[in-house]
C-alpha cells in the first residue's frame, strides 16, 4: 500500500503567515491550469476529489497542504489525523497560464507562490506537471530556469500519456530529458531534473512518480534568487 493514500486535507493558505508551523519535508505540485495537477494528485493518493479541480482554470489562488502519516486509510478517510505522526507535505501550488484575477489578486498571487518556493526551507522538491503532448510551454520553461537556481530537484511528470501512442510517448520523453539534461550550473555539472510519463486514466507511471516523490523528501538551503516571472 501507497504511503501517498495516507493523504488528508490539511489547510489552505492564502498568507505565508498561515504556513503549516510542522518542520516535516514538502514536495510541492506546479503546472498549467489544463495540465491534469488535480487529477495527479488525486491519482497518486488513490482519492477522487482530495485535490480541487475548479471549472474555471486559473481561478484556485490558494496554496493547499495535504499531509501525509498520521492517519489510517480506506473507510477511515475521516479519522483525525495525528498531527505528531505527520512525516510530510503535499502542496498543490495555484495552476499558471489562465489566471482570470484582478491586478491586485495577480499581485499577491504571484508575491505567496514566489516567497513560497524560494524561502520556505520545508519545500524539498518540486513536481511540474506538463502535457505530454505539449510539454514545455513557454511558462513552463520560465518556471524551470527560476526554480533552477535554488538548486533544489524537479520531477517532471508528463501527464495524459494515454491519449499518444508507444512511439509518441518514447519521442516526448527524449525531448524532455534532453531538454533538462541542458541545463548545467557553472561547473558544467547537470541540474536534478528527472522526468517521467503519467496517465491519470491509464494509471501509467504510479509507481515510478511515487517513488520519487518520497525520494524528495530531503533537504535544501533555498538561496537568494529573482522575483518570479510575470504570467
Amino acid at each position: 500500500m501507497s504511503k501517498l493514500w495516507q493523504a488528508r486535507f490539511y489547510k489552505t493558505v492564502n498568507h505565508l503567515r498561515d504556513l503549516p508551523k510542522l518542520d516535516v519535508p514538502e514536495v510541492a505540485f506546479v503546472g498549467r491550469s489544463n495540465a491534469g495537477k488535480s487529477s495527479a494528485i488525486n491519482t497518486l493518493c488513490n482519492q477522487k476529489s482530495l485535490a480541487f479541480a475548479s471549472k474555471t482554470p486559473g481561478r484556485t489562488q490558494h496554496i493547499n497542504f495535504f499531509s501525509i502519516g498520521g492517519a489510517h486509510v480506506g473507510q477511515h478517510r475521516h479519522d483525525p489525523v495525528r498531527e505528531s505522526e505527520i512525516d510530510m507535505f503535499l502542496v498543490d501550488l495555484p495552476g499558471y497560464g489562465f489566471a482570470q484575477v484582478s491586478g491586485s489578486a495577480k499581485e499577491h498571487w504571484q508575491k505567496l507562490l514566489s516567497d513560497y518556493l524560494i524561502h520556505r526551507q520545508q519545500l524539498t522538491g518540486l513536481v511540474l506537471v506538463m502535457d505530454a503532448r505539449h510539454p514545455f510551454q513557454p511558462l513552463d520553461v520560465q518556471l524551470l530556469e527560476w526554480f533552477a537556481v535554488t538548486g533544489k530537484p524537479v520531477h517532471c511528470l508528463l501527464t495524459k500519456a494515454d491519449k499518444l501512442n508507444r512511439s509518441e510517448s518514447t519521442n516526448a520523453l527524449k525531448q524532455v530529458d534532453t531538454i533538462l539534461k541542458s541545463y548545467v550550473d557553472e561547473e558544467g555539472n547537470p541540474f536534478p531534473f528527472t522526468a517521467q510519463l503519467f496517465s491519470s486514466t491509464k494509471r501509467i507511471g504510479i509507481k515510478e512518480a511515487t517513488d520519487t516523490i518520497l525520494q524528495l523528501a530531503g533537504g535544501n538551503e533555498p538561496p537568494d534568487t529573482p522575483d518570479l516571472p510575470e504570467q
